[in-house]
């Protein structure tokens, strides 16, 4: 997949899509060490089409000490639908929380934003370090907070679900997402690896993570129409939600 593909779409996308994908980057490239992630090679870059209309997806993946996959794809349907989707799954051997971020606009106008960093641990708690962090960032209000689906008992009591109201909004969720991130990986340089039963623990709490996002019917509905039962089944489980080693 070349840089200039990934870039095209990028350019096409709604502004907030396009601000967010190129910040997640910086903040990746700023705090952790990236090396390539090894996507297989046809699923960098799929087309297909939905209802009649053309649907790109890409992927950019990479890999880090602390991180064994961040994943960050964008996708587009005709002019009606932009995507951006993006999870970072730590290694098993680091006890740190899934950060997962979603924006999903359509026709010029953002209709979800969600960002959250889920705990892995059994009490469903995030670590103090992060708590104290999230805790410290300055409040920010949205005129139109939406309702968590019902598999959502994984997110941490941080997160925004909400739809953007204005430019404002948006450019306030994109700043508030900047600062998960932030806080995120300099928790991640900081911490050691664990081991034993609190290993178990971070992958059986990665484990609950990914089956219940392989639940958002949205999603494979969505992948279903456009590449068949199986592929969006396969898509589903190895490349958005793949389970832990």
């Amino acid at each position: 997949m070349s840089n200039s593909t990934t870039a095209s779409l990028r350019e096409q996308q709604h502004p907030m899509i396009r601000d967010l994908a190129n910040r997640i980057e910086a903040v990746w490239q700023r705090y952790l060490d990236l090396s390539p992630y090894p996507l297989p090679e046809d699923l960098g870059y799929v087309e297909g089409r939905l209802e009649g209309e053309k649907l790109t997806i890409e992927n950019r993946c990479y890999q880090t000490p602390q991180f064994r996959k961040l994943h960050l794809e964008l996708a587009r349907v005709g002019t009606t639908l932009d995507i951006l989707h993006c999870v970072m799954f730590p290694r098993s051997n680091y006890a740190l929380p899934m950060f997962g971020t979603d924006l999903v606009g359509g026709r010029g106008q953002i209709s979800a934003a969600i960002v959250d960093l889920s705990p892995v641990s059994f009490d469903g708690s995030l670590p103090t370090g992060y708590v104290n962090s999230l805790n410290s960032l300055p409040a920010v209000d949205f005129s139109q907070v939406r309702e968590l689906p019902a598999w959502g008992d994984i997110f941490s009591s941080f997160c925004l679900f909400i739809r953007p109201a204005n430019s404002d909004e948006e450019s306030h969720f994109v700043n508030r997402v900047e600062s998960f991130l932030g806080v995120h990986c300099q928790q991640a340089i900081s911490l050691s690896p664990v081991s034993g039963e609190q290993h178990q623990e971070v992958i059986a709490g990665q484990l609950n993570y990914c089956t219940k996002q392989q639940k958002n019917d949205k999603t494979r509905r969505v992948l279903e129409k456009a590449f068949g039962v199986e592929w969006a089944n396969y898509y589903m489980t190895n490349v958005l939600f793949d389970i832990p080693e």
